[in-house]
């Protein structure tokens, strides 16, 4: 039987002959990593829950490690340019990617990729997963899933739904309902979730599927109502809003967020990484922040991460198959 630390030193030696040493950077002792500051790239634009997040964990690792986490706002296509950022970035360690929800959904959804997502990015730690509502207008006639289904079936076409813009989770946990559902929704695209909840509460659209993070207060405060949540538990943060699923059984999704390094990267340098993070997501204050957002701590190894990390773009590859809808040029 061959040990993991063996394993992966292996591994990574096969590594840097089919990549080059350019991509292996040599490291004297990876425990004395990191020795200047490193590089947390976040693919959006800052102020969202990801920002809030990456710069909370960003905090507590520059205080455990004893080297500055600069926290790096580069947004654009997706997170496609923060993405690749990442990827043409040394295997060192000194650059971290915010990973999330879009990576795992372009895969597929995006074919016009220049990279391999899988093959470019060492999966590190998870950080957060965050479920998603089904909200709507207050003059809707609804207030279950099922009656809203109903209402739907009844008005085919005639029921607008918003989302963040095409392709994102948002959009995609909407094209799941439809099709499980089987009503005709028409899709009406926003740069972001803020517009589209402003619409949604002056009725210029119906209906919406939006994160818990940035809805659940305006639920609360009646300025629209909660239908159902789209992961099969309940969300702390709107524990009377049933699951989506007890009326569609089929029906699950989320968004999540995780941290990826270039492929390549050291397997030690990844595992003091990976450690540090799951400490960081115990720590009091942080705990706390997650729960308001109403996310959820994802605690684990790279290697978990990474299964989730697979399994996440299989099952969102199924739904950008059954809804037909690709990335355009």
């Amino acid at each position: 039987m061959i040990s993991k630390r063996a394993f992966l030193g292996s591994a990574a030696g096969a590594a840097a002959a089919l990549f080059g040493a350019k991509a292996m950077p040599a490291f004297a002792d990876a425990s004395s990593y990191p020795t200047h500051p490193v590089r947390w790239i976040v693919p959006y634009a800052a102020g969202g829950a990801t920002d809030v997040l990456s710069r909370m964990v960003c905090q507590h690792l520059s205080e455990a490690l004893g080297q500055t986490f600069v926290v790096e706002n580069k947004p654009g296509a997706g997170s496609t340019i923060g993405t690749q950022a990442v990827i043409a970035s040394p295997a060192d360690g000194y650059t971290l990617l915010l990973t999330s929800t879009a990576n795992a959904i372009n895969a597929s959804f995006d074919r016009t990729l220049p990279f391999d997502f899988a093959k470019s990015i060492a999966p590190v730690a998870g950080v957060a997963r965050i479920p998603l509502v089904l909200v709507v207008n207050n003059d809707i006639p609804a207030t279950t899933v099922a009656e809203f289904i109903a209402y739907a079936k009844a008005n085919p076409g005639k029921i607008s739904v918003g989302s963040s813009g095409i392709g994102t989770s948002l959009h995609l946990s909407g094209e799941l309902f439809k099709s499980l559902a089987g009503v005709n929704l028409v899709h009406v695209p926003y740069r972001g979730s803020a517009p589209g909840l402003t619409d949604l509460m002056s009725g210029q659209i119906q209906a919406m599927f939006d994160n818990v993070t940035s809805s659940f207060e305006l639920v609360k405060a009646g300025k629209i109502r909660a239908l159902g949540v789209t992961t099969r538990e309940r969300s702390a943060v709107l524990p009377e809003v049933p699951p989506i699923s007890d009326t569609l059984p089929e029906y699950q999704t989320s968004s999540f967020y995780g941290v990826g390094a270039p492929h390549g990267t050291p397997a030690e340098v990844i595992d003091r990484l990976n450690r540090a993070i799951n400490a960081a997501l115990d720590d009091s204050v942080i705990k706390q922040r997650i729960a308001e957002l109403g996310a959820i701590a994802l605690h684990g190894d790279a290697a978990q991460f990474g299964a989730m990390m697979q399994a996440e773009t299989e099952s969102w590859r199924k739904v950008v198959q059954n809804s037909g809808i690709h990335k355009q040029g």
